[in-house]
């Protein structure tokens, strides 16, 4: 080892026991080398003056601060190398005391972080920022700061270059309305403390504070591991947090940004020169220095009420994003008044932002407050200029005044964990009260984790009154999806099996020149008091999920009630549903009054509108039949494809209404043929009266099934329809024809040509044989017509005996024969005769006689006939 490495070996180990130099050494040393000193405080940015190390190295003292701190308060300060030789000068030729006011010389050392740093790179610089504790010291005031280097030839080694003075006036805060350029983590940035203001919310006084940063560096500078400090004029501090709209912000070179910072303050707390101090800590040293500090303007009181319709500008990120409370109306349901609004927000600034998290609650003007769930507004993004509509619920007492309330939005900021210090001896300016207390982070000391409600606007709520939607009537309206127009088109009520279904058709139109992205719709009724969102289904006849501009979609709302059940006012809502959350999309109200069904006269046409299932239905005919215990009505409609291909028709549902308003559930029969165009299928509808219903004036209640929440298809067991009209009937009523020609069995007619019937002379038995002729009339589709036929034969004696008949087995299409044998021991001693055939049809379980006819019967002997 060479002689100058051992002894600045020797020199280091001194160092770490050196306490201090005699206050005589310490003022010499300053004299002698005042002369090389460059005291240019004020000229250079944030430098207190310059000294030369020689060799073409000269150091700058930019910054000292002192921070208070149980075990001994740490003075730091940041020394500026800047090497302007052709080659690297080594820092550990160099050394910084503190020299206090009584004389006492002590040591800087790096932080743990800077300790790293060996070398100033030729024509280069390099910051590094010492500390010291002063121990009970906690003013800059006489302190100066001397510079060392290392000479072999100099008693003890080291010779003094120079020294920094602190001028009488000199803090180390920036002054109200100034800013300061200085470093974070080696990025030049310029400072200022921007605001200070003053909130009071339940009792407690919150400050916010506003820092502007510039970056003026090359990088990008995110959330920098600072901690933040209001400091009052008495020395009281109280750890700050950051606004939960800027954790982990991040400022892109040259970008000009607004840093929020909260903490709660006692009430009592004078807020005059008040500032804004940073601090970082070391972990491996386990100590907490300051960094920079900026003295803050007066504080104010914002008011943040925001009138009727007005517009609220929040400040998020840098950004502005506007907020506007809109369409509040209230109507009064069990004690309660149940209110609606929207928060309409609009992203100004040209950067995305993030909503932060905020608490909703509705305060009354005695102080009562009642929470309004948030979660659709907390962590919403919005694009640069994006808009989007907020739907809020609250429930307000009706013994609240309902005419003075106020929606409060209050920003929700996570308690930074840091304790505040001690209010030292400069705060004996303040208010006794305020003397030899300790500042809090927050709200009584009380420990991390608790959170900072900070106001951001107490928004008026307008009193208006819910009023009635009238059917027919186009309004207008804007939510979270866009602006668009709503119509109730109809509100009917329809009888279905032992209920009825009530129905009520919506129209929504687009209004606004873009798209709407509708959501998945679901709807609910509100019959007087009664809430049947459970039952309730929402039907439309297409799946539209994009409304273009001026194209509409019309929804069907409907629930199944008691047939018993009257009721004088609906809600209906339509909402969707996010992770088990009802969102609201639309809500109306409006008397229960019904509208009438569609009168269609006899021979006009029910349509069915519904895109690719266009069709036309008119009465072919309609039958009444005298049946044993009740009459049947048969109605036949011909269904026509008005479409210009095959098409899957609607599955018709029907009720047939009497003159006194009876309503009766027709059994249908229709085909699941596809509908070819110009062709006509044939739908059936039937049911039983009782005999003493007049069927004069009789009507169809016609209308399209739905299964749920579709119109139903092939094999659906239908839930109930739609669309229903009431169709004028002409009803005949049927008398049994007297013969066989001609005898209508849909889709089928049968004729009997003739018929033989026959015995031998002395047998029990008689043979009957029919020739008949079934045709199949194929000009209309139909669907499979299960006929239960019944052929009863009547003997000479008046005895009848009978058959049943199906067509496809004993009946087959074509000019075919029946043959049918019947016994009876009477028969043995017939010897002449007739006997008649009546055809009978059941349909729901009663007997219908379509045609009856006489024959004669034969009778043989051997060889013999007679008749």
């Amino acid at each position: 080892m060479g002689k100058r490495q051992k002894i600045y070996v020797a020199l280091l180990a001194g160092i770490m026991v050196l306490s201090q130099l005699s206050a005589q050494q310490a003022e010499t040393a300053s004299a002698q080398s005042s002369a090389n000193t460059k005291n240019n405080a004020g000229s250079l940015p944030g430098s207190l003056g310059m000294v030369s190390l020689g060799s073409n190295v000269n150091v700058s003292l930019e910054n000292a601060n002192i921070w208070q701190q149980p075990g001994g308060n740490i003075l730091s300060y940041t020394l500026n190398y800047s090497n302007g030789s052709g080659r690297n000068a080594s820092l550990r030729n160099y050394f910084s005391k503190v020299i206090t006011p009584g004389g006492s010389v002590l040591q800087g050392r790096p932080i743990h972080e800077e300790d790293l740093k060996k070398n100033v790179i030729a024509k280069g610089s390099t910051r590094v920022t010492y500390y010291v504790n002063i121990g009970q010291m906690n003013s800059l005031k006489g302190i100066k700061i001397g510079m060392f280097i290392w000479d072999a030839n100099a008693k003890g080694y080291l010779r003094q270059t120079g020294v920094f003075p602190f001028p009488a006036n000199y803090s180390p805060a920036a002054a109200s309305g100034k800013s300061m350029n200085t470093f974070i983590q080696d990025i030049p940035i310029t400072g200022r403390g921007q605001s200070l203001e003053i909130y009071k919310y339940n009792g407690k006084v919150y400050a916010k504070v506003g820092f502007m940063l510039i970056n003026r560096g090359n990088k990008v500078l995110e959330d920098s591991g600072t901690t933040a400090y209001l400091v009052s004029a008495g020395g009281s501090r109280y750890e700050l947090a950051l606004s939960s709209a800027q954790v982990g912000y991040k400022i892109q070179p040259q970008e000009k940004k607004t840093i929020y910072y909260v903490t709660e303050i006692p009430p009592y707390l004078k807020t005059d020169n008040m500032k804004l101090q940073f601090t970082r800590k070391d972990e491996t040293l386990k100590l907490e220095y300051a960094t920079s500090s900026y003295a803050l303007p007066a504080a104010v009181q914002p008011n943040l009420v925001v009138g009727p319709g007005q517009i609220k500008n929040i400040d998020i990120n840098s950004n502005s994003v506007e907020t506007k409370l809109q369409n509040a109306s209230v109507y009064a349901e069990n004690d309660l008044g149940q209110w609606s609004f929207q928060l309409h927000l609009k992203n100004k600034g040209d950067k995305p932002v993030t909503m932060p998290t905020y608490e909703l609650s509705v305060r009354s003007s005695d102080g009562k407050s009642f929470p309004v769930e948030a979660g659709r507004l907390n962590g919403l993004t919005l694009k640069p200029l994006e808009e989007k509509v907020i739907p809020l619920h609250a429930e307000i007492p009706l013994e609240v005044e309902q005419n003075s309330l106020k929606l409060e939005m209050i920003e929700s900021v996570a308690k930074s964990g840091g304790k505040a210090g001690s209010e030292d001896q400069a705060g004996s300016m303040e208010t006794a009260g305020e003397n030899n207390r300790s500042g809090t982070n927050g709200s009584g000391g009380s420990s991390s984790g608790m959170k900072l409600n900070t106001p951001v606007a107490y928004f008026t709520i307008p009193y208006m009154l819910h009023t009635d939607t009238q059917k027919e009537v186009v309004y207008n309206t804007t939510n979270q999806y866009g602006t668009f127009s709503y119509s109730l088109d109809s509100l009917q009520r329809f009888p279905w099996k032992d209920e009825d279904i009530v129905i009520a058709k919506l129209n929504i139109t687009n209004t606004q020149s873009k798209n709407i992205s509708l959501p998945e719709l679901k709807g609910a009724f509100k019959l007087d008091n009664d809430d049947l969102t459970s039952s309730t289904e929402l039907f439309t006849d297409s799946n539209v999920t994009t409304l273009a501009p001026g194209k509409s979609v019309e929804l069907n709302v409907l629930a199944k009630v008691p047939y018993t059940t009257d009721f004088n006012s609906i809600k209906i809502e339509l909402y969707s549903s996010d992770k088990d959350v009802k969102v609201p999309f639309l809500t109306l109200s409006t008397r229960g009054t019904m509208n009438a069904v569609t009168a269609i006269d006899k021979g006009g046409s029910y349509t069915i509108s519904t895109i690719g299932k266009k069709a036309k239905v008119q009465e072919n005919k309609t039958t009444v039949y005298e049946g044993s215990n009740y009459n049947i009505v048969y109605s036949e409609m011909l269904l026509s494809n008005e479409e210009k291909r095959q098409s899957q028709m609607q599955r018709l549902q029907a009720y047939f209404r009497t003159s006194d308003g009876q309503l009766y559930h027709a059994v249908s029969n229709q085909t699941d043929a596809i509908a070819t165009p110009g062709f006509k299928q044939l739908v059936v509808f039937w049911t039983k009266l009782p005999k003493s219903v007049s069927t004069s004036d009789l009507q169809m209640y016609l209308g399209e099934g739905i299964t749920d929440n579709k119109y139903s298809g092939p094999g659906d067991d239908p839930t109930g329809f739609v669309n229903v009209s009431s169709l004028e009937l002409s009803p005949v009523r049927n008398s049994p024809q007297s013969n066989f020609t001609n005898v209508p069995l849909l889709p089928y007619t049968l004729s009997v040509l003739n018929s033989t019937g026959s015995k031998m002379k002395g047998s029990d038995t008689m043979n009957i044989t029919i020739n008949y002729d079934l045709q199949r009339d194929n000009r209309y589709e139909i669907g499979n017509m299960d006929h239960k036929l019944i052929l009863r034969m009547t003997d000479p004696y008046g005895q009848s005996q009978e058959k049943t008949l199906s067509i496809g087995t004993d009946l087959i299409e074509g000019n075919n024969t029946y043959s049918a044998s019947y016994t009876n021991n009477l028969y043995k001693d017939m010897s002449s005769g007739g006997y008649k055939l009546t055809l009978y049809e059941e349909m729901i379980g009663e007997r219908i006689e379509l045609a009856s006819q006489s024959y004669y019967l034969s009778v043989t002997n051997g060889s013999d006939t007679q008749q």
